[in-house]
């Protein structure tokens, strides 16, 4: 079967936030441009962080380049991101026993770097975050802030179709086609479909992230080393604060307590890994989170942890220090240009700075295509509006029930948790009509909430299967896997009220629904997720 033709400018592989980024940016100057990811948008690295909007606190110490490039890109994204941002604030604290020395090598950091950054008593943190502990000995206040990734990504996909660009997910790159010692086009496979595509271009951006090593060698250039460095994260059940807390210590292993939507999300660990399609969550790792946070939050052991996942950190292979060493590995943003022409690798930075990061990797561009054209992304906002509250959903949700008051309910809160209501799912299936159960929950958070998918995953498959989006046959298969890839990220944590609410969910679905005991079928392509968190380790190595 002959591969259907595309051509553009520049491919982008990769549709984390910095490939759409890039996607965006290379629209908005007026290239032809189309991104391509194996899976859906922000399922990588993007979607397996902790949601900190960085204000360069974290690293005026240990790195202050990436300091000034945060605190700058804070400002920018609160601006041209305000759906996708919840400006929360920060502090960085420093306990009883920590290096006495540190606070002041900290704001003198942030006065050289630009950081905002300002001592408070200890009585106007713990006005501010009543929960910090009494061994509190200093406190100073940032601009940090918390960042919907999936809100955020989709957003500038968005706003790049609105110039011209396009974005296949579900497409796999199964070959870079190179001729002559340049980039001709590139070979992929729609998993969805079952077509050959391939995209005649000028240029590829290679913006796999941890994957970026294995699509750099298909081009021949086999010297690309991205170090996977593993981290969890655990998300706990409610705010336990409504300011991103940081450790005013050098960076180390679970000192940042992040606010996202309804639950406060506590990382992260940082040790190199081999495989980031096949992650492992440690039972230590996920015992030293719960102690870090006790440490910062007295009671944060005692709360409901809700769930756990890992991510991989695209990290450049650093030679001054040890290669397991991914905590000590420079999280500087790294474009790299290739022998082969029209091949550019961009690897390391943060999600704060991807649009900074976009705005490199396409300067690059234009001077390997020999044009130019100047960067507008930090001007341009992507979404209008001011940075989103938590009750912002709740808001919208009872200003629909006051005024269908009296009147039978016509969009029925289908996850209470997150409040999504039917309406939204059906017009989410409308303008993605192939979408799997995964889909659904990263851009509309259902089964993200304190039910992990217990009561609103049945309800939601029932509205796919009578939308005429999935068989009957497929909703079941869909529904296990779902319930599947929920459960996976609660094993690691199950005790106290955790372990009561899985047994509650267990009880429904193997019991109630039977969902072991309905007939096997084949899921519908693209369904299967390529990557998967192994726990626990041991099991994995078998």
């Amino acid at each position: 079967m002959s591969a259907k033709q595309l051509n553009c400018d520049v491919v982008i592989i990769g549709g984390g936030a910095t490939g759409v980024g890039v996607l965006r940016d290379a629209a908005m100057r007026g290239l032809k441009a189309i991104l391509v990811e194996r899976v859906d948008l922000a399922q990588g690295t993007t979607g397996r962080y902790h949601g900190l909007l960085h204000s360069g606190g974290r690293y005026v110490v240990s790195d202050p380049e990436s300091a000034t490039e945060c605190a700058e890109e804070n400002a920018i994204l609160k601006r041209i991101h305000p759906d996708a941002v919840e400006a929360t604030g920060g502090l960085f604290v420093s306990v009883a026993g920590d290096d006495d020395e540190f606070p002041d090598r900290f704001i003198k950091g942030a006065e050289a770097t630009g950081v905002p950054a300002a001592e408070i008593t200890i009585a106007e943190a713990r006005k501010r975050e009543p929960r910090l502990t009494p061994k509190l000995a200093r406190a100073f206040e940032v601009q940090d802030g918390t960042v919907d990734g999936w809100r955020m990504v989709w957003g500038a996909v968005e706003s790049a179709r609105e110039y011209g660009a396009e974005c296949l997910t579900y497409h796999r790159v199964t070959d870079i086609d190179v001729k002559d010692g340049a980039v001709r086009g590139v070979m992929c496979h729609a998993d969805k479909t079952g077509e050959d595509v391939y995209i005649e271009c000028r240029a590829v951006v290679n913006a796999a992230g941890p994957w970026g090593g294995h699509i750099a060698a298909m081009a021949g250039e086999h010297d690309v080393q991205v170090v996977p460095g593993r981290g969890i994260m655990v998300a706990m059940n409610h705010r336990l604060v409504n300011s991103v807390v940081n450790r005013c210590v050098y960076p180390a292993d679970g000192d940042i307590i992040v606010p996202v939507h309804t639950v406060s999300i506590i990382g992260t660990t940082d040790h190199r890994d081999d495989d980031p399609d096949h992650l492992v969550i440690e039972r230590d790792e996920v015992q030293q989170m719960l102690d870090a946070g006790e440490d910062l939050i007295p009671g944060f052991r005692e709360s409901r942890a809700l769930h756990v996942w890992v991510g991989a950190r695209p990290l450049l292979q650093d030679k001054r220090v040890a290669a397991d060493d991914t905590r000590h590995m420079s999280r500087n943003m790294s474009v790299v240009r290739h022998d082969v022409q029209g091949l550019i690798t961009v690897a390391g930075g943060k999600l704060t700075t991807y649009r900074l990061m976009a705005a490199r990797v396409v300067d690059a561009v234009c001077e390997e295509l020999g044009e130019n054209r100047p960067c507008r992304t930090a001007e341009e906002p992507v979404a209008s509006g001011s940075n989103y509250k938590v009750t912002h959903r709740l808001a919208e949700v009872e200003a629909a029930k006051k005024a269908d008051h009296g009147a039978p309910d016509r969009d029925p809160v289908i996850c209470e948790c997150e409040f999504v209501t039917k309406k939204m799912i059906t017009d989410l299936l409308d303008e993605q009509p192939d979408a799997t159960f995964d889909d659904l929950r990263r851009q509309l958070r259902i089964g993200m909430g304190p039910c992990q998918g217990g009561f609103c995953a049945s309800r939601t498959a029932g509205i796919a299967h009578e939308h005429g989006c999935w068989t009957a046959a497929q909703t079941n298969e869909l529904l296990r896997l779902f319930m599947k890839n929920r459960w996976g990220g609660i094993y690691p944590i199950l005790y106290g009220a955790q372990a009561r609410e899985a047994s509650l969910d267990d009880w429904i679905y193997r019991s109630t629904l039977d969902l072991d005991g309905l007939p096997v079928t084949e899921l519908p392509a693209g369904a299967e997720l390529p990557s998967a968190t192994r726990y626990p380790a041991k099991e994995a190595a078998k």
